[in-house]
């Protein structure tokens, strides 16, 4: 029996706005190690397949007052934050995420393959693109249109997975008596000249364990998912109803024969924001306690960031949602807010507090143990999802009631492991590795560079 598959996405003391404000949930500001290391330890406690970590540039694009009363202005570089925990970890893969807008993509494959080989191969990169108007300004950039900047990214894509495949996996011989370290016939130049970037290689680093460090993309959009038809192994995407994310799921499962690939080649993995109640009562108030905790200056400010960087300031809150926005940032969760304001008839001060109350226009679950695996065994056997983003409103807590309450029976039901079966995220996934493609001559080490 398929079963899914399931990452902790870890963000800050939880993905309620107000987690931090929580009586139990400890005060950080996530510069403690230890905090981070437990998190990791329970996530791989629970068998999940991994941890993923957000990241961007530049701190929110929200005014600074209302950014003031929440915890997410500063957070670590993931990858760097992800090299720590590889150490307190052994099978739990990690996912981190990296922007194509600003970055070069020798620096980011040597990264990731890098660390793919400390960890033993359980590496991600997940791809997104900048959309902070804040993070062109620390690169001294204008911001780009929303169509240059996956033109881009696809580009950007392209050489990466090119370094990737610098180097055979039976390259390094080492042969102390014959004086033959590597096989220079198994190393090959990349020679890419593109519209963005030219890059030479080889890669300065060996081969992944697992072939290619498994590549993820978040963008929902259409080129968001082209892009991920075409290279992801794993998509994160924003989907609130059922019939959305099935909608979605099949979208995309269609287009990867155009790129010769097979549905289950790409696991479609939408976030679930959960509170989880030992009833439905008990469930019913910790989202209540939430709610009351919520400033309604940083609800306004976190709808504005999900309808695209929309400026609320001068709409009235007790109105309807504008009609006609646009955004040049990401597209779905514009579409997605104006989605549910349109179905449930809400305001724009209802929209804001249930957005900030409710995981920001994810799939929200609140209920018993029993009553939130049987909502996810619906969209996994309904092809709306190969697996799940676990978003818990707090953190530690709300993990660890999910891992201690929910998994327990999902695993009864048979629809998630007891226990790892491979070592790499390759195998807790599911995906084949790849196999290495040739894209240029073999590379002559002893010839000089001109």
């Amino acid at each position: 029996m398929e079963q899914m598959r399931l990452c902790a996405f870890i963000m800050a003391t939880g993905h309620h706005v107000a987690s931090w404000r929580y009586p139990g949930v400890p005060l950080e500001n996530g510069t403690n190690f230890e905090y981070w290391a437990q998190l990791a330890r329970l996530s791989e406690r629970g068998k999940l397949d991994a941890i993923f970590l957000y990241d961007g540039a530049a701190i929110s694009n929200i005014p600074m007052e209302p950014m003031s009363r929440g915890d997410r202005a500063t957070f670590f570089d993931p990858l760097t934050l992800l090299s720590a925990l590889a150490v307190v970890t052994s099978k739990i893969g990690l996912v981190a995420t990296s922007s194509t807008t600003y970055d070069q993509p020798y620096y980011v494959a040597r990264r990731y393959l890098s660390l793919d080989h400390l960890s033993g191969g359980r590496v991600a990169w997940n791809m997104v693109t900048g959309v902070n108007v804040r993070e062109a300004l620390n690169f001294g950039a204008a911001p780009m249109a929303h169509a240059d900047r996956y033109a881009r990214a696809r580009e950007f894509a392209e050489v990466v997975r090119g370094l990737w495949d610098s180097w055979a996996d039976d390259a390094f011989i080492m042969d102390k008596d014959s004086g033959r370290f590597f096989d220079p016939d198994k190393v090959q130049t990349l020679d890419h000249v593109g519209p963005h970037f030219t890059c030479a290689g080889p890669m300065c680093v060996p081969r992944s364990p697992q072939g290619q460090p498994v590549m993820v993309q978040a963008g929902g959009s259409e080129p968001g998912r082209e892009l991920a038809a075409e290279t992801a192994d794993m998509v994160y995407t924003v989907q609130s109803d059922f019939e959305s994310g099935r909608d979605f799921y099949a979208d995309l499962k269609g287009r990867m024969a155009k790129y010769g690939r097979e549905p289950h080649e790409l696991k479609v993995m939408p976030g679930i924001y959960t509170i989880v109640g030992r009833s439905q009562q008990e469930a019913d108030d910790i989202y209540g306690e939430l709610r009351e905790l919520v400033d309604e200056s940083v609800a306004k400010s976190m709808l504005g960031l999900c309808l695209g960087g929309a400026d609320l300031s001068l709409v009235p809150f007790d109105g309807p949602v504008p009609g006609g926005l646009s955004t040049n940032a990401g597209t779905t969760h514009l579409k997605t807010m104006v989605k549910i304001a349109q179905d449930r008839n809400l305001s724009l001060r209802e929209l804001a507090m249930d957005v900030a109350a409710g995981g920001y226009g994810h799939w929200a679950v609140r209920g018993t143990p029993t009553q939130i695996a049987d909502q996810m065994e619906e969209r996994f056997l309904g092809k709306a999802a190969d697996g799940f983003n676990l978003m818990p409103a707090t953190l530690p807590g709300g993990l660890e009631d999910f891992i201690n309450l929910v998994l327990p029976e999902l695993q009864r039901r048979g629809l998630f492991r007891t226990e790892y079966s491979g070592s790499t995220l390759r195998d807790h996934l599911g995906i084949k590795r790849p196999e290495r493609r040739l894209t240029r001559p073999s590379f002559n080490p002893t010839q000089a560079v001109a």
